[in-house]
């Protein structure tokens, strides 16, 4: 009993995971008055046994219902064996690569609290000849100390690793979110507005409203999955588009070499729905390429009704384009907004499933659309929380007005 007080006491100290696993060991072995001890434990991704800690031996991998061990780490009941080379179970390999003899072993399963396996230990060789009850009962007791001890490194260094990840994904929050306007443009009769609120720390989704050579560069963009390699997506698309019209392309030219070069650099399961348009302020006209991103749509002010556009082409990366159709051109007028909303918005559920719809959207805009473009985007989403109720966000979403003012000339 004082042995194993001394164990416990000294196992409760911070350890790493391989310095915890040598205690174990040396304690095991220290106890039970063995020669040797070995440490395996439990990689339940892959059912396997691993034995980490061995005098002698590499690091080696087993099937979890293979050997002796196996056998204690299925059935997580002792297994006294007081002649090893008698016992068909026992691999004399081991041996032969270690130089090692054994001649009789006792083999623990090391379950925590929750009974949850969390590796097996084998003690080998105790002085003086087998290992008897009296063995047994104090390996059990010392086995479910370790067990613990073991558990509260695993936690532990699992908490850190997630604290960790934690910390890279809030960095890659704060990249995306450079890339986003850091405030919206003075466009001369238009007032244009743009948010984006991603379901985790960061999104699929991206958005842009940049003036250029006297116009004004309108994206929205979501690209497949959700975290930091969709959002590493959009942001390489958008640094693309960027770089593509400060040179002077063209918008057909900008939307085919961009999708041509993801579709070069992009797995071949990822891909871009990508609104791309240029809004020309002395004209009030704006011609885009749409991606896979739709609905699209055109408040008419004078009406109140929507016109509804599809998307003119499949989505970014999915192929490499040869040539396009011709791009759609709207004609804005005083009071005119084009909404254009990623499917976290369309696709929101609520507690029973039900889509929030686009018919929803069309009815917040009409009755909203004297409203700044802010406000009408704050109305949208205030709308869609209250939809969603105590449902979970499950998408990225995303908006970009582009109002004609109605005082405009």
């Amino acid at each position: 009993m004082e042995a194993i007080l001394a164990v416990t006491s000294k196992l409760a100290a911070p350890f790493d995971l391989h310095t915890m696993l040598a205690e174990v060991v040396a304690a095991a072995t220290q106890v039970l008055k063995a020669e040797r001890t070995s440490a395996w434990l439990y990689d339940e991704a892959s059912d396997e046994l691993v034995l980490e800690v061995a005098p002698g031996i590499d690091p080696i991998r087993v099937p979890a219902g293979s050997g002796i061990v196996g056998a204690c780490a299925r059935t997580r009941t002792i297994v006294n064996v007081p002649d090893a080379y008698a016992d068909r179970r026992f691999n004399p390999d081991v041996d032969r690569k270690s130089g090692f003899h054994t001649r009789c072993l006792l083999t623990l399963p090391l379950v925590d609290h929750k009974n949850v396996l969390v590796g097996v230990m084998q003690v080998l060789n105790k002085e003086g000849g087998p290992f008897d009850e009296d063995d047994e009962n104090l390996a059990l007791a010392l086995a479910a100390q370790c067990a613990m001890a073991l558990q509260r490194v695993r936690m532990t260094a699992a908490l850190i690793e997630g604290e960790k990840l934690r910390q890279e994904l809030e960095m890659a929050r704060v990249v995306q979110m450079s890339t986003l306007p850091a405030s919206m443009p003075a466009v001369p009769g238009y007032d244009v507005f743009g948010t984006f609120e991603p379901a985790g720390l960061t999104g699929g989704d991206t958005f842009d409203l940049w003036p250029v050579a006297g116009q004004v560069l309108v994206v929205l963009a979501d690209a497949t999955g959700h975290g930091i390699a969709p959002a590493l997506s959009v942001t390489q698309m958008q640094a693309m588009l960027r770089m593509a019209f400060r040179m002077g392309a063209s918008l057909e030219d900008a939307f085919t070499q961009v999708n041509n070069q993801l579709a070069d650099t992009l797995p071949d399961d990822r891909f871009i729905t990508a609104f791309v348009g240029l809004l020309d302020p002395s004209t009030h006209r704006l011609r885009f390429h749409s991606g896979g991103q739709g609905p699209i749509l055109h408040f008419i002010a004078h009406s109140g009704d929507c016109v509804r556009h599809k998307p003119t082409s499949f989505p970014l990366a999915a192929m490499p384009i040869a040539s396009l159709r011709p791009a759609v051109s709207l004609e804005l007028e005083a009071g005119d907004i084009l909404a254009l909303l990623s499917d976290g918005i369309y696709e929101c559920p609520n507690e029973n499933g039900e889509e929030f719809g686009e018919e929803r959207v069309r009815a917040i805009l009409a009755a909203h659309h004297a409203q700044p473009a802010a406000k009408v985007a704050a109305q949208l989403l205030e709308a869609v929380r209250a939809f969603a109720g105590r449902a979970e966000q499950v998408d990225d979403m995303t908006i970009v007005l582009v109002k004609r003012r109605e005082d405009a000339p």
